[in-house]
C-alpha cells in the first residue's frame, strides 16, 4: 500500500498558508489539525479536496531571520520541504513579487524538490495578469487563485499532484506489489516518545523473529512485520523501527506526525498508546483524533499499568473516560508491555475491531434499526420548513462503515441526531472501535422496485 504524498505550502508570512490549508483539509478543528506543543510550527492535515488523498503541511512564514521566533520558524519551514514530495510556494498577487519572494525561490531551487507557485489574493483580478510577473522567479507556470473563496484550488491542487507519481508509477520495474492475506490485520502502533512503543512491539512479535516481511523504502516510511499469535495474523507498522529488547531503553524514540499520519494510511486499525503514568496529554488526544479522521479503528493501549496503586488506577480510568470521550467507542485495554499482561485482550480488541470495519450491514435490518431509531426519539421539525422524515438506510462502504439513510430534507439533519443515530447503529450491530460515517441523501428509494420484481 502506498504512501501517502506529502505537499509543503511555504512562503512570506500573510500570504494565505492557514487560509489555503484549511480550504485543502476543510477543516479549522485543532483536533485534526494541529499538535500543540509539538508541531507548532508545521501543522499536518488530509487533504479533503479531489479524488486523489494526500497529506498537506502548513508552515510558519519565511521572513529570512535566521535567529529567535522567526530562526525557529524557518527552520521548521525548511524540515517541511525535506519531508515533502512537492512544494506550493505562496506568493501575494496584492503585493506582486517581492525580494523575500524571490530568496524563497532561490533556496528551494536549490532544494531540487517539485515546486508549484500560487499567486494567492487574485479574486477579481484577470488570472493571467495576476500570474504574470511571478513567471520570474523561475518555478514555471504560476497558478493564480483565492484560497479564501476557493478560486482555483482544484487547479492548483491537480497541478502540484501531476509533480508527484502515482502509486503505480512509483513502484519499481519488476517488484510486484506486496498482497495481503485477507484475514491479515495491519496494525500501526503509535504514541508519543517514551509511552513504550518499542517494548510493545517487540513483545508482540518476540526476540527472537524473522523480519521476513521488512519494505525498504525512505526514512519515513514505516516498517512491516507480520506475525501470528494464537492463530491470529497480523502485520505491525512500526514507525520507530523495531529494536532488539535489550536495545530499547538506550534508544531515544523520536515522534514524527508525518510519519504517524503514513502509518495510519497503510493500517485498518490504529493502537494507540497512552503512559499510564502521565495521564493523556494534549497529543493523545490529537493524534486519536487524526486516527478518526482517517476512518481507521482505534483501540487506546495504556502502558505501564503495573505497579500504580488503586488509587492511581482510578485516576487514570477517569481521565481516560473524560479526555477522550469524542472517542468512548474505542475500547480502552490497560497493559504493561515489558512484562506481557494484557497483551492477549489488546490483540483481541485488534481484531473485534478490524471485523467491526469491515461488516458487512443488511439494508433490511438497517432500515429497521433506523425505524426504531426516529420511532423512539424523532428527528426535531425545522422552522417553517418541511419535517425531516427519514425512510431508509443501506450500506455505502466498509473500512470505515458507511450507511447511506435516504428521507425527506435527510441532508438538514442536526449533528446532535446523526451522533444519535451512529450510536443506535453501533449498538445494533455491535460495531466496536471503528468510526461510522453517516451520508444523508434526499431522493426516491433506490430498492422501491426490488420487493416488487421479486414477487
Amino acid at each position: 500500500m502506498a504512501r501517502l504524498p506529502v505537499i509543503a505550502l511555504v512562503g512570506r508570512p500573510n500570504v494565505g498558508k492557514s487560509t489555503l490549508f484549511n480550504r485543502l483539509t476543510r477543516t479549522r478543528d485543532a483536533l485534526v489539525a494541529d499538535l500543540p506543543g509539538l508541531t507548532r510550527d508545521r501543522i499536518y492535515g488530509r487533504v479533503r479536496l479531489g479524488p486523489r488523498p494526500a497529506i498537506v503541511v502548513d508552515t510558519g512564514g519565511l521572513t529570512g531571520e535566521d535567529e529567535g521566533l522567526e530562526g525557529g520558524m524557518a527552520r521548521q519551514a525548511w524540515r517541511a520541504v525535506e519531508e515533502a514530495d512537492v512544494v506550493v510556494l505562496l506568493v501575494d498577487a496584492r503585493d506582486g513579487l517581492t525580494a523575500g519572494d524571490e530568496l524563497i525561490a532561490g533556496r528551494l531551487r536549490r532544494a531540487g524538490k517539485p515546486v508549484v507557485v500560487a499567486v494567492n489574493k487574485a479574486e477579481r483580478l484577470n488570472p493571467a495578469v495576476a500570474a504574470a510577473e511571478f513567471h520570474a522567479l523561475g518555478l514555471g507556470e504560476p497558478v493564480a487563485i483565492s484560497a479564501a473563496h476557493g478560486q482555483g484550488v482544484g487547479v492548483l491542487l491537480e497541478r502540484a499532484l501531476s509533480r508527484v507519481p502515482s502509486a503505480e508509477e512509483a513502484q519499481p520495474s519488476g517488484e510486484p506489489e506486496r498482497t495481503e492475506d485477507a484475514r491479515r490485520v495491519r496494525v500501526a502502533i503509535l504514541g508519543r516518545p517514551n509511552v513504550g512503543k518499542s517494548t510493545l512491539v517487540n513483545r508482540l512479535v518476540g526476540e527472537e523473529r524473522v523480519l521476513a516481511s521488512d519494505v525498504p523504502g525512505t526514512t519515513r516510511d514505516a516498517v512491516r512485520i507480520d506475525f501470528e499469535r494464537d492463530g491470529e495474523a497480523f502485520t505491525l507498522i512500526d514507525t520507530a523501527g523495531v529494536r532488539r529488547r535489550a536495545r530499547v531503553k538506550e534508544a531515544v524514540e523520536k515522534f514524527s506526525v508525518l510519519k504517524a499520519l503514513q502509518a495510519m494510511e497503510q493500517a485498518q486499525v490504529v493502537v494507540l498508546v497512552l503512559d499510564a503514568r502521565e495521564g493523556v496529554t494534549e497529543q493523545d488526544a490529537t493524534l486519536l483524533g487524526h486516527a478518526i479522521e482517517a476512518g481507521r479503528g482505534v483501540v487506546v493501549a495504556v502502558n505501564k499499568w503495573d505497579g500504580l496503586s488503586p488509587e492511581q488506577r482510578a485516576r487514570v480510568r477517569a481521565e481516560v473516560e473524560r479526555r477522550l470521550a469524542f472517542a468512548d467507542f474505542a475500547p480502552v485495554c490497560y497493559i504493561s508491555a515489558l512484562h506481557g499482561s494484557g497483551l492477549g485482550e489488546l490483540l483481541a480488541a485488534v481484531r473485534r475491531v478490524a471485523d467491526s470495519a469491515a461488516r458487512r450491514l443488511p439494508t433490511p435490518r438497517l432500515t429497521r434499526v433506523l425505524r426504531e431509531a426516529v420511532s423512539a426519539h424523532p428527528p426535531p421539525a425545522g422552522r417553517g420548513r418541511r419535517r425531516i422524515k427519514l425512510r431508509y438506510a443501506h450500506q455505502g462502504g466498509q473500512n470505515p462503515p458507511v450507511i447511506v439513510i435516504h428521507g425527506t430534507q435527510a441532508e438538514r439533519l442536526p449533528a446532535a441526531y446523526r451522533r444519535y443515530l451512529a450510536k443506535r447503529f453501533r449498538e445494533a450491530f455491535g460495531l466496536v472501535g471503528t468510526p461510522l460515517r453517516l451520508e444523508m441523501r434526499s431522493g426516491e428509494n433506490p430498492y422501491a422496485g426490488r420487493a416488487a420484481r421479486r414477487r
